[in-house]
């Protein structure tokens, strides 16, 4: 079955077509949230919020591009909305350092690659975070991304630019160890 069909029967509500909709596409946007969100919880609740956003909006979806990169678009929305809200509520928390009665000897662990990549991007600035890991890490072309998040491909290709040399910047003391 086409998926213009599946998209037609869903919009009458047909659980079969919103269910094969799901399957078809589940794995990816569960990836991109994912690489967005970087926690397995989150990227499960983006997820599925995705979906639930989508077939409540899908009468929205004209078909001017495909049903993915709506979708895409959907999930991109649902997960920055999401790590906004995470963000507010982390920032009321108090962390473990600040609590003095707490007996904690903390330790200094030697910095790996991997984790300081991780950080590296968690720090990058929200739009080029969403960039970096639509391009670089799920391979979205400019133009895909340029749909999904309403912007220009040239404003794409100049934030995944920045987001390299801030990545670069920040593993700097790494270089070297990279190529052998």
């Amino acid at each position: 079955m086409h998926e213009a069909e599946l998209i037609a029967r869903a919009r009458t509500g047909e659980p079969a077509a919103e269910r094969a909709l799901y399957e078809a596409h589940v794995d990816r946007v569960y990836r991109l949230v994912f690489r967005l969100a970087g926690d397995a919880d989150l990227a499960r609740d983006f997820t599925q919020d995705t979906f639930v956003r989508a077939f409540e909006h899908l009468h929205e979806f004209r078909g001017g591009s495909l049903f993915s990169t709506w979708l895409h678009a959907v999930a991109v929305s649902v997960a920055l909305n999401g790590l906004r809200k995470v963000k507010r509520l982390r920032r009321r928390e108090t962390g473990l350092e600040d609590g003095h009665d707490v007996a904690w000897t903390g330790r200094e662990a030697e910095p790996d690659l991997k984790r300081r990549l991780a950080e590296a991007i968690d720090a990058l600035p929200e739009g080029y975070r969403t960039v970096f890991v639509m391009h670089d890490v799920e391979g979205y072309t400019h133009d895909e991304i340029g749909a999904a998040l309403g912007i220009e491909a040239g404003t794409s290709k100049g934030q995944l630019s920045r987001a390299r040399a801030k990545l670069r910047d920040a593993l700097a003391d790494f270089e070297g160890e990279w190529i052998p």
